[in-house]
């Protein structure tokens, strides 16, 4: 890696731990995501004989609920 490289990488990990401790102090709690609800999501082709759009839809906001996801992540 070039000192450049590793310069940037040094900066951006001092500001990553600056905002956990930021969020430390400010007591906001860290939200565990469950990502094992993926597996509970049907695919979704397409074609005539899949499930209707709006359910395969349903499923995906249900699953992101439970998960604790973000509007970002889903």
């Amino acid at each position: 890696m070039t000192e450049a490289k590793l310069f940037t990488e040094l900066q951006e990990s001092s500001a990553e731990i600056q905002r956990l401790r930021d969020c430390m102090l400010t007591g906001t709690p860290t939200v565990q995501k469950d990502l094992s609800l993926v597996s509970l999501m049907p695919k979704w082709s397409g074609s005539e004989s899949a499930i209707p759009l709006e359910e395969f839809i349903s499923s995906i906001e249900g699953s992101a609920k439970i998960g604790r996801w973000q509007d970002s992540e889903t």
